[in-house]
This record gives C-alpha cells, sequence and structure tokens, in this order.
C-alpha cells in the first residue's frame, strides 16, 4: 500500500477548514451560506458492457461547487475508493485554488466508483463515453471543464472532447483541459502541476533561508505531480532520497537518480527494483529525517497518528488534502513550514486555464512562454498568502484559505443574489 491513510471525510474537514479561515476573515453568515456548500450535486448510474459481454453499472459524480468567478473547474477521477464526500471536498478545494492564484474559475470535480486498474482499455472508453453522456448538461467551455486526476489522462479527456463534440455536431476542444497536442492541448500541460510543487519550495526556501541545493526530499507518490517534482528538484541540486508508488518504495540516503528512476517507473510501471536503492515501507518513508517531505498521494496521507513521525523542515502538499486538520497541528506546533495543497499544486490548473484560454483564442503558445507565466503566478501567488500569513499571524494554510475565499465573497458580494 502507498499511504497509511486513515479513514476521515474529506468532504468534513474541507468544511473545517472554510470555517477556520472564515471565522479569521469575519464572514458574515450570509455570505458562508452562498459559498460554503455546493452549488449543483449530480450523481449517476452508468451501465457500461464489459468485454465479457455482461453490463456493470458504476456510480459517478459531477459536483459544481461555485461559479462565482467564472465556469467550474476540476478533474475527474476513476478510483475504486471514489466517494460522493471525496468528490465535493475536491470541488470544494477547487473553489479555493482558482481564487488563490487569481484564475477566473470556479470549484467542481468529478469521479467515478471503479477499479481501471482491472479494466480495458476499451471498457475504459465506454465507460468514459457513457459517462460523459450522463453529465453532458453540465460541462461545457462556458460552464464546466473537466481535466485529467487519479487514473485519468489525456486519452481519457480525448474520449470526453469527441463524446461532447459529437453531441453537439461540431469540434470542442475547450469543454476539457488536459488534451493531447493534437487535440488542442497546451505543451507543458503534462508538467504543470509537479512544475508548480517546485516554484513554491523555491519560495518557501528563500523565505526559510534554506538553501535547496543539497537539500534532502522525500516524495510520497511518484505518480505525474510527484515524479516531475522530483525530477526537477534534482535538477537544481537537491538530493531526493526516497521515493514510493502504489506497490512500492525505494531509499537511498545519498540520494536517488531520478531521471533513471523515472525510466524504469515508464518500463515497468513501478520504481520497484531500482538498483543502489533499498526497499523503504509507506510509514518509515514518512518518517525520514529530511528538509522537504512532498506528499503527492492521495488525501489524509499524515495524520494524528502519523504526523509526530515526520522530521521534515517543509511539507509541500503536491496530493490534494494530504493532511488532516489534527496533522496540521502538529506539524505547526513542531515549527514545520507547511506548503497548502491550493497553493502548492495549482500549477495545474494554472496550466489548464492557459489551456482554455489557448482553445478560446484558437492561438497556441510556445513552450517557454507557458513556464514563464505559470512561474509568474505561482510566486505571485505564495507571496501574497505568505504577506497574510505574517500580517495575520496564521498559518499558511489558514492564510491560502483567506486568501481564496475572499476573493470569492467579494465576487458573491458584488454579483448580489439573483432575483
Amino acid at each position: 500500500m502507498l499511504t497509511t491513510t486513515r479513514t476521515e471525510n474529506a468532504y468534513e474537514l474541507a468544511l473545517q477548514n472554510f470555517d477556520a479561515a472564515a471565522d479569521v476573515l469575519g464572514l458574515d453568515n450570509d455570505t458562508r451560506e452562498m459559498i460554503k456548500f455546493p452549488e449543483r450535486v449530480l450523481t449517476v448510474s452508468v451501465p457500461v458492457r464489459m468485454d465479457d459481454g455482461r453490463i456493470r453499472r458504476f456510480e459517478a459524480y459531477r459536483v459544481q461547487h461555485s461559479s462565482a468567478r467564472g465556469p467550474g473547474k476540476g478533474g475527474i477521477r476513476y478510483h475504486p475508493q471514489v466517494t460522493l464526500d471525496e468528490v465535493k471536498a475536491l470541488a470544494t478545494w477547487m473553489t479555493w485554488k482558482c481564487a488563490v492564484v487569481n484564475i477566473p474559475f470556479g470549484g467542481a470535480k468529478g469521479g467515478v466508483t471503479c477499479d481501471p486498474k482491472h479494466m480495458s482499455a476499451h471498457e475504459l472508453e465506454r465507460l468514459t463515453r457513457r459517462y460523459t453522456s450522463a453529465i453532458l448538461p453540465l460541462i461545457g467551455p462556458e460552464k464546466d471543464i473537466p481535466a485529467p486526476d487519479v487514473y485519468t489522462n489525456s486519452q481519457t479527456m480525448a474520449w470526453i472532447m469527441d463524446t461532447f463534440s459529437m453531441m453537439k455536431g461540431y469540434a470542442v476542444p475547450g469543454v476539457v483541459t488536459g488534451k493531447p497536442l493534437n487535440l488542442g492541448g497546451s505543451l507543458g500541460r503534462n508538467e504543470a502541476t509537479g512544475r508548480g510543487v517546485f516554484y513554491t519550495i523555491e519560495c518557501a526556501c528563500q523565505h526559510l533561508g534554506l538553501p535547496l541545493k543539497g537539500a534532502s526530499v522525500v516524495v510520497q507518490g511518484f505518480g505525474n505531480a510527484g515524479s516531475i517534482a522530483a525530477q526537477l528538484l534534482h535538477a537544481a541540486g537537491a538530493k531526493v532520497i526516497a521515493v514510493n508508488d502504489s506497490s512500492s518504495g525505494v531509499y537511498n540516503r545519498n540520494g536517488l537518480n531520478i531521471p533513471e528512476l523515472m525510466h524504469l517507473k515508464s518500463l515497468t510501471g513501478k520504481v520497484e527494483g531500482f538498483p543502489e536503492a533499498e526497499p523503504i515501507t509507506p510509514e518509515d518513508l514518512l518518517a525520514l529525517e529530511c528538509d522537504i517531505l512532498v506528499p503527492a498521494a492521495l488525501e489524509n496521507a499524515v495524520h494524528v497518528d502519523n504526523a509526530a513521525k515526520v522530521k521534515a523542515k517543509v511539507v509541500a502538499e503536491a496530493a490534494n488534502g494530504p493532511l488532516t486538520p489534527a496533522a496540521d497541528r502538529v506539524l505547526e506546533d513542531k515549527g514545520v513550514f507547511i506548503i497548502p495543497d491550493i497553493l502548492c499544486n495549482a500549477g495545474g490548473v494554472t496550466v489548464s486555464y492557459f489551456e482554455w484560454v489557448q482553445d478560446e483564442q484558437h492561438l497556441f503558445w510556445q513552450e517557454q512562454d507557458i513556464y514563464d507565466r505559470l512561474e509568474k503566478v505561482m510566486k505571485i501567488a505564495f507571496n501574497d498568502v505568505l504577506k497574510i500569513r505574517l500580517d495575520h499571524k496564521v498559518d499558511m494554510r489558514i492564510a491560502a484559505n483567506m486568501l481564496g475565499i475572499g476573493r470569492v465573497a467579494d465576487a458573491v458580494r458584488v454579483r448580489g443574489i439573483y432575483p
């Protein structure tokens, strides 16, 4: 198993984080009632014909949390543990995340309760097209724009884009982001989340006076975000001493060769068996002494029962909700500097916004231009959050939530209520 995740209700945790930030902001009850809860929740039953001819029914969801600042934006995940409350939590976090980096989107999220590791490509395509048909009334470039998430990818987005376009009768590339390049995808999108994580770690190290070159790093979750962040940190001279994935972990106190490890992962699908490294359990990985810990897996990986064992100076949340509120308090008491998820991993949605803009304009940018724009957005957002932290003497999570919630609250106040 990848994580030592406890069973926590992600949506309840999201609401706790909201209340903590709203209290510091002094948000009135009327505004809280308008922005705290999802605007729209859709649960659908998705029948799919499997390769053996039988029909299987899958439960699936699409949640639109807020449209106060623009269309809904958020990924679709395929995972056997997907629940409605999880999707509601993720949609909520997406609202604040988009506002933190100041892009004109609201939060949304989707999920299908399935095990894609035990489904063929044909079954996944049929599932995706049927799910798209079920949520069709909710999505569109001007309404709600899905993207890849856990166990979905650019091919999944291509199927969604094609299904939506066939229903409309013309190509609509802007209905999703994270598409293949030849369907209107953006350069730099695949690296965006990990690159955003890297930029915020750079900022944190600068603020703390911690040299990035030579810093020891542990990455929990060697998927897209975790591997790209590890690659960029390695290239910057940091020493990545341990990583793990859903089946195994590897450790070398002198540092891992990340490009070679990424090559092994691309060939075998796992990090197990990497030369010049020893196996490590998920529990021992989180407890390693290091400068920077990057939790890049699923929610609630660090909780009240294991937070005290974390020995990192900086925790950079590449995943959504990897720390519970109780873990936050433990780490804050230990003096750990936390880069919260709605800031740290916002690179993905930022470049998704860039992709949507390019699709709508029918004009595409160069890769370096995208990286430069992303770096500017992420570093401005980090400094905005840091200023709130220092001015209000709150932790980084509350500061980030204050920034995001405050911007959404301002939009709601200006727009008013209809009718």
